[in-house]
């Protein structure tokens, strides 16, 4: 199979009950609570910030699939659907160990039964991996792993939402070729997901290799990365801890032009050097304005994206 790294279409869950997630800030330093706004007034700005994501994409020709959430189980993460979901070329649709109980509940069959029934995609095959949150063992979708898709790589930061027996279960049954395991951290310990420390397009690399305290996993993690063709473009722990800047993801859009989604504040963070060696592999970087997501929610855009990669028809 001619494998492909970037997809055209992705999978967004438009939020009713949007808000601070208590259950994941033990583990997600990233979040912040926001005391001066109101739940109400936190929803409805994210909702805003919401349409006008998908309003960008789709303006840029990139095929947006919107599900609403629903009010019952209150889900304030619901948002950011990469965690508990993958869909993969070969036709595969995998679902995740999430770490926490109404994360959990994101989990919708009836979204899975949309791909198919309502957009009209084919799924050939179920992969179920949520078996093992009774054994503690976590692994939240393409948070936790970074996949070179081409080269059949999967990269995972182990943490507490990243089991490192796991990742190699899931390059198993998924026929990857290997996965490149390391530890990257924050000023508070383990960096919760993987796509907060880097991000993998066609012939480049985003990542922030000095998260990453040992010295023999950052160069292994690097070699890797240049031995299959990436250039690596490095942000600093400022960039990537404070602005986002390792949450970007490449879509290609209906002319098949390669678009990097970036967050505001990311794109804000980049210094020119950064930017040019971005557009060398890009045809447009797209930024988009979600400080109350980003903020409240400890998650940037890439989050926010499941690539669908299953085929029509």
């Amino acid at each position: 199979m001619n494998y492909q790294q970037t997809a055209n279409t992705v999978l967004m869950i438009r939020p009713v009950r949007f808000g601070f997630n208590e259950e994941t800030a033990l583990t997600n330093s990233f979040q912040s609570a926001i005391p001066q706004l109101s739940a109400n007034q936190i929803q409805d700005i994210a909702l805003l910030e919401f349409d006008n994501f998908v309003q960008k994409l789709q303006q840029h020709g990139v095929e947006v699939l919107v599900v609403e959430d629903t009010l019952y189980p209150h889900t304030p993460d619901s948002i950011f659907p990469n965690n508990w979901l993958s869909t993969h070329q070969n036709g595969t649709v995998a679902t995740y160990p999430m770490k926490t109980p109404n994360r959990r509940e994101e989990r919708r069959e009836d979204i899975i039964t949309a791909l198919s029934n309502t957009f009209g995609l084919t799924i050939n095959k179920r992969e179920h991996f949520e078996q093992h949150e009774h054994k503690g063992q976590m692994l939240e979708g393409t948070g936790s792993l970074v996949l070179d898709r081409v080269h059949r790589i999967a990269y995972a930061s182990v943490s507490e939402r990243t089991n490192p027996g796991l990742v190699l279960e899931w390059v198993q049954r998924m026929n990857y070729q290997s996965a490149v395991l390391f530890s990257a951290y924050d000023t508070k310990g383990l960096v919760y997901h993987t796509n907060v420390v880097m991000c993998i397009g066609e012939g480049f690399a985003v990542l922030g290799s000095h998260a990453i305290a040992n010295t023999r996993e950052r160069l292994h993690v690097m070699q890797q990365l240049e031995n299959t063709g990436h250039e690596i473009i490095e942000v600093s722990n400022e960039q990537l801890l404070n602005h986002y800047a390792g949450n970007m993801l490449q879509l290609r859009n209906k002319q098949g032009e390669r678009i990097l989604v970036l967050s505001q504040q990311a794109y804000d963070s980049l210094d020119y050097r950064q930017i040019k060696a971005l557009q060398r592999h890009n045809d447009l970087l797209l930024p988009i304005p979600i400080h109350v997501i980003e903020t409240i929610g400890g998650g940037s855009v890439r989050c926010m994206l499941c690539e669908v990669f299953l085929k029509k028809g």
